[in-house]
């Protein structure tokens, strides 16, 4: 599943990773790989992501729980669903509730075997939030949406995975809509049978405005399943942006993933 890093909030000036938009990856990870469950294939994912930014003296700090279900639709092609629920605080103020609903869909649309090559595409909708809980930012107020271009690379220690997207948020209080675009790559090594670990690295530009701010991330995560059909995973993140004073992220990342 991918993860949230910088949200818009009522706290801090908005500053959104591509991220943000909840389509699923491969867990933890932010950057998404191009596989598909195959048709009649289900999914569940759940995760904790523990989240704390600094900026300007003040920190925010956020608990979150998303929770995505895909569906094989075919052999190329998964749709899903997922939504969040998030607990802010900062400066003595609190927030809680759900976030935006997300649906899209992942074409695996190019394979070569010969290469390792593959190619897929993930477009995704987000659902607006209400008045309420947007002003007290767990979301946006108008319907929001993103594309996703996935290359995955098979390489002699497993794999490589590349994303470049672009996405835009809507929101009801405000005229400063922001565009999103996203760069990122996760080398990941199948360690053995049950273990993968993965680094994760890539840019976000986030223009609101006359402004563009550059947001970075790494990551750093393991994968462990102890069974064909469950990974366990955890993550740790650090991200900052272009801003002086510039905003700091630090979080942690556990989830489970179930197929069936």
């Amino acid at each position: 599943m991918s993860r949230s890093l910088f949200k818009c909030t009522v706290f801090f000036p908005s500053l959104t990773l591509f991220a943000a938009f909840s389509a699923p990856a491969m867990q933890p990870l932010i950057t998404d790989d191009v596989d598909t469950l195959g048709s009649g294939g289900h999914q569940l994912e759940v995760a904790y992501n523990w989240d704390r930014t600094r900026w300007n003296g003040e920190t925010e700090r956020r608990d979150s729980l998303p929770l995505t279900y895909t569906y094989g639709l075919s052999e190329a092609v998964d749709v899903f669903v997922g939504i969040d629920y998030s607990h802010v605080r900062i400066s003595g103020e609190r927030s809680s509730g759900f976030g935006n609903t997300g649906i899209g869909f992942k074409w695996l649309f190019f394979e070569s075997e010969a290469s390792g090559t593959r190619l897929a595409l993930k477009p995704e909708v987000l659902f607006p939030v209400g008045s309420g809980r947007e002003r007290r930012g767990l979301g946006s107020g108008k319907t929001s949406g993103s594309l996703t271009l996935i290359l995955s690379q098979k390489v002699p220690f497993g794999s490589v995975h590349f994303n470049a997207g672009a996405g835009r948020e809507r929101y009801h209080y405000s005229d400063d809509n922001t565009t999103n675009r996203h760069f990122s790559v996760a080398p990941v090594w199948d360690v053995s049978e049950k273990w993968i670990l993965a680094l994760n690295a890539g840019i976000d530009l986030a223009r609101s405005g006359e402004d563009t701010v550059r947001s970075r991330f790494a990551e750093i995560a393991a994968i462990y399943s102890p069974g064909q059909n469950l990974d366990l995973a955890v993550g740790y993140i650090r991200a900052f942006d272009s801003r002086h004073p510039r905003a700091m992220l630090h979080g942690v990342t556990t989830g489970v993933t179930w197929r069936f």
